[in-house]
């Protein structure tokens, strides 16, 4: 079963209104990537909630506006926010706008910033919340530091 903001788990109702909407986003990648509710629910519960305490007060004003919890489709897989992105490390890499953080294996990055110093504090940030690594590219692709955490 796919939630919306209006048909949604009750362990999910005394979530604030932000951090509910990407809660349920979380868990309605987490089902048709497969997961049982059972685990998907406190999973993106959890997932959410650290979201929420990482979020700049930017970001949570723009999925507020702009993030809608995402509806399953007969194609499948159509969501931005994949909870298999967790086991990935994460990449500043030189971008069109600037610097870009971005997934191992994601194909649009997660945020885009104008200095390299501002993409590396928060790909460190990012990274260090997941536990996995960041790897910081140059302006020419070639790798110019790693960190694990």
């Amino acid at each position: 079963m796919a939630w919306t903001l209006q048909d949604y788990p009750a362990s999910m109702k005394n979530l604030n209104e932000v951090t509910r909407k990407k809660a349920i986003d979380i868990a309605n990648s987490m089902l048709d990537e497969g997961y049982d509710e059972n685990r998907a629910i406190p999973i993106a519960i959890e997932q959410a909630k650290e979201w929420r305490k990482n979020a700049s007060q930017q970001e949570v004003e723009t999925y507020k506006q702009t993030g809608k919890p995402t509806k399953r489709t007969a194609e499948g897989k159509k969501y931005d926010n994949n909870p298999e992105r967790l086991e990935e490390g994460e990449h500043i890499v030189s971008h069109e706008d600037g610097w870009a953080v971005r997934s191992s294996d994601g194909e649009k990055p997660s945020a885009v910033y104008q200095t390299k110093k501002e993409a590396v504090e928060r790909g460190k940030e990012i990274a260090s919340n997941k536990g996995t690594y960041l790897i910081i590219h140059r302006q020419d692709g070639t790798i110019e530091e790693r960190y694990t955490y």
